[in-house]
């Protein structure tokens, strides 16, 4: 196997798990639903940072020698990756339920690959159009169809609060503007360093998180305390086993162990085609949706899906051009 085959396959089995594991997170406010989102947000990421605590302990040789302009880098990735994008994926959720912003989310793979097919050009090479527009048409219809068949479910129900439902779409535009800046910042970094270790990165973001998550965490309580009206049951809430639980268990699946496995992606794929893998975490999201509810998805739902798995496989068939390989040509 050549040297660009097998990182294109280890690349997309490394994104597949991260996807499996960042579906995660879109069931927690829903299993969740009386939750604050900022307090899931925070308490998320307390966790993640915990978490990262004793790794970093045994990783410390290396991450000594990150510099003072790569823990600023892990920083801004840290509060605009994950403290703002969780903050608005869960209030989304909370809001408009879960399929819509699942769906938006699922926009993310076209949002990335319009952005880096250019900016991205001389480092990665890019792909003619002709070869892109055919599996990003493939995907979007693929959201389409799910996201279609999710809305006339919401309209059937006839009780929707559709100023709250708004509000929620709105939060997911944020969700999604927030994840299409980070994984390309992500990606900059890692193809920048690639000597440094994946692992190491993914670290030194939770450390990185660690402190803004507990501010925020104690900002929150504080703020409960003073003009809260006392119903809510600060700091661990009316299930706190359950709430631990799932704040550990995304801790560190979803966020650390997730970030590793994109990192190892990121860092052999051209982020034009590592951004439509994102794809992978919106089916995982769906599916598991479909498990809590405890019933199977309908036809234009599974054809949504095959479609999105479609739009990837071609993708991944297209190898980008480098520059100096047109201009010879």
């Amino acid at each position: 196997m050549s040297s660009h085959r097998h990182a294109l396959l280890t690349g997309t089995l490394f994104a597949l798990a991260a996807g499996l594991m960042w579906g995660l997170v879109f069931i927690a406010p829903t299993m969740l639903e009386s939750y604050p989102p900022m307090l899931l947000s925070m308490a998320r990421y307390v966790a993640f940072g915990l978490i990262a605590l004793p790794l970093a302990w045994l990783d410390r040789t290396r991450l000594a020698t990150l510099t003072r302009a790569d823990w600023l880098e892990a920083l801004k990735l840290s509060a605009i990756g994950n403290l703002l994008y969780y903050l608005c994926l869960s209030a989304a959720i909370q809001r408009a339920g879960g399929p819509l912003p699942t769906m938006l989310i699922g926009t993310l793979p076209v949002l990335i690959a319009l952005v880096s097919n250019r900016r991205d050009a001389a480092r990665d090479g890019s792909l003619r159009w002709a070869q892109l527009v055919p599996s990003l048409l493939l995907i979007a219809a693929g959201i389409s169809c799910v996201n279609h068949a999710e809305l006339q479910a919401l309209q059937g129900a006839g009780d929707a609060d559709l100023r709250r439902y708004a509000t929620g779409a709105l939060l997911a535009v944020g969700a999604v503007a927030c994840w299409t800046w980070y994984p390309i910042r992500n990606a900059d970094w890692l193809r920048a360093h690639a000597d440094r270790s994946p692992s190491t990165w993914a670290t030194a973001q939770g450390l990185a998180t660690l402190p803004m998550a507990l501010l925020g965490l104690l900002g929150f309580w504080g703020w409960e305390a003073l003009f809260g009206d006392g119903q809510f049951a600060m700091p661990l809430g009316p299930t706190p086993a359950k709430f631990l639980a799932l704040m550990f268990a995304i801790g560190l699946l979803a966020s650390w162990l997730g970030t590793l496995c994109w990192n190892e992606a990121s860092q052999r794929l051209p982020t034009t085609l590592v951004g439509q893998l994102i794809v992978f975490e919106t089916l995982a999201a769906l599916s598991y949706a479909f498990m809590l509810r405890g019933q199977w998805p309908g036809w234009t739902t599974a054809l949504g899906a095959a479609l999105l798995v479609a739009g990837v496989m071609l993708a991944l068939r297209a190898r980008p051009q480098r520059a100096e390989a047109k201009t010879a040509a």
